[in-house]
């Protein structure tokens, strides 16, 4: 089931319930990835490389 597809039964089962309809696919993305990209700026990923003679976790 794609998204538009879900979007549509959950429609129908809010109009069912009388609940209001949830918004459509898609409305909160550009705002999501501003977050994601405001996230990103102000904590940067970190490279974590293991300490050396130490042993892998699967101790080979």
């Amino acid at each position: 089931m794609d998204a538009i597809q879900q979007h549509l039964l959950d429609t129908y089962r809010a109009a069912r319930l009388g609940e209001p309809a949830p918004p459509p696919p898609g409305r909160h993305d550009r705002r999501t990835l501003r977050d994601l990209y405001h996230h990103w700026l102000t904590h940067p990923p970190t490279r974590h490389q293991p300490a050396r003679g130490h042993s892998s976790p699967s101790g080979v």
